[in-house]
């Protein structure tokens, strides 16, 4: 936040009126979708509470959705109010990639956050990339478009044991050597391409790399000439200046379908945030769909070899996606206004790059997930021995794992662990969060 505001970043707390769309496409009664709400946030808090406290004895397969089951069957709801909890927290699927039945409530405790606004960055992180990147491209040397396909450390030079001697190749077969090195590849990254470190990674960090998980998040932009969703009797003005007393859908979950077809055997709901609420001039008629798991799975193979430009890569998103945003207030099918101008969806699960994937999540079958972490933030003595270091996500303080500032502070850890290792005074940035922080937000 500090360095949004310093370079003038818009960052926005979307706030404002939720919807949900029953199973049957109809606009659930805002009481019924307000006790659903408040049930599911609620049992939410009260599940990383108890992974903080019982996470030592809780059975490695339960999971996030059976402890709000267990928790729903205390209650005097009727059926239909049970259902519409268990339907309703299946949107804890976007935060984390993967289905809600996939979470470990064991440790549930490592999806906690640093309290705090849950902020989406409305004006991008163009600026705050800028603004970190800016000495390395003023001072570094940097290679673009430069695979590295292997690395390797020689045996120690008996007369210089201190010193290291890190070869990393290139897909071109361009070789470079250095003295230290940090990898801040994502982890599916490392899932894939171990067999590129030479020697092999020591046993324990590659039972850490195969360990813990990454999601499926992928998300979909969905632009239309208008927001029709926002009632013309709105000004823009007070819709941007008061979003919690608009009337206009900020948010909207849609809840498993009847209305639409789609493969039996994967959960198809889905939710949408509205950009066309973000504060001037960052506000556009855009629906923001987020997806993950085997749905996002199967969506993005849809599309995997089409060119994002082409009328079939329009085609498919809309008609998956259209059963959806015409569930919205204000749709009308012979308006021009809700008909879409442009899609755009990511297809992280083919990206090496991107680790194939989202970023790290927990779930049921994991035994030891707190030590797997700290067992790849440490890098288990391989820069003590080889001068390589790990980054990223991944390797975050427990508070901050699955987040940019997560991230941020990976890079800060591993700068001050090469600064220690070579001598040089460590300014102490990032180098010793406290994983005990009490937190209570979000991802």
């Amino acid at each position: 936040m500090s360095i949004a505001e310093a370079t003038q970043t818009v960052a926005h707390d979307p706030e404002g009126r939720n919807i949900s769309i029953s199973c049957d496409g109809q606009l659930v009664n805002e009481e019924r979708a307000t006790k659903s709400a408040e049930f599911v946030w609620t049992t939410i808090e009260e599940a990383f509470e108890y992974s903080n406290q019982h996470g030592d004895s809780i059975p490695p397969e339960r999971s996030l959705f059976d402890f709000i089951q267990e928790k729903l069957e205390k209650t005097n709801f009727s059926d239909e109010d049970k259902r519409l909890c268990l339907d309703s927290c299946k949107l804890w699927g976007a935060y984390v990639g993967d289905p809600i039945e996939r979470q470990s409530l064991k440790f549930f405790r490592l999806e906690e956050c640093i309290d705090g606004n849950n902020y989406f960055v409305a004006s991008t992180y163009q600026r705050i990339l800028q603004h970190v990147a800016k000495t390395a491209l003023a001072q570094a040397d940097i290679r673009f478009k430069q695979p590295v396909i292997k690395i390797e450390t020689p045996p120690k030079d008996e007369q210089e044991p201190s010193r290291h001697q890190v070869t990393v190749t290139t897909a071109s077969g361009e070789i470079h050597t250095f003295d230290q090195l940090v990898i801040t590849c994502p982890l599916g990254w490392l899932k894939r391409n171990t067999e590129s470190f030479n020697p092999q990674l020591p046993a324990r960090f590659l039972q850490a790399i195969n360990n813990i998980s990454f999601g499926r998040l992928e998300k979909i932009f969905v632009k239309f000439p208008n927001a029709f969703w926002h009632s013309e009797s709105e000004s823009t003005q007070t819709t941007q200046a008061n979003n919690a007393q608009s009337t206009n859908p900020v948010f909207a979950q849609f809840l498993e379908p009847t209305y639409t077809s789609h493969p039996k055997d994967i959960q198809w709901n889905q939710e949408c945030l509205s950009l066309a609420n973000l504060p001037s001039p960052c506000a556009q008629p855009i629906l923001l769909f987020y997806t993950y798991g085997p749905c996002g799975t199967n969506i993005v193979n849809q599309i995997a070899d089409l060119d994002e430009n082409s009328s079939e890569y329009k085609q498919i998103l809309t008609d998956i996606l259209k059963p959806f945003y015409s569930k919205l207030p204000g749709y009308d099918p012979s308006s021009p206004s809700c008909k879409p101008s442009s899609v755009l969806a990511t297809r992280w699960q083919l990206d090496p790059y991107a680790g194939n994937g989202s970023y790290c999540n927990f779930q049921v079958g994991l035994v030891a997930g707190d030590k797997d972490i700290e067992v790849l933030r440490s890098g288990d003595g391989i820069g003590a021995e080889r001068g390589i270091w790990f980054a990223g996500e991944h390797t975050a303080p427990f508070v901050a794992l699955g987040t940019t500032t997560g991230a941020y502070w990976s890079g800060e850890r591993a700068a001050a662990q090469v600064c220690e290792r070579v001598g040089l005074r460590s300014v102490g940035v990032g180098s010793s969060r406290d994983d005990s922080l009490p937190s209570a937000g979000r991802k």
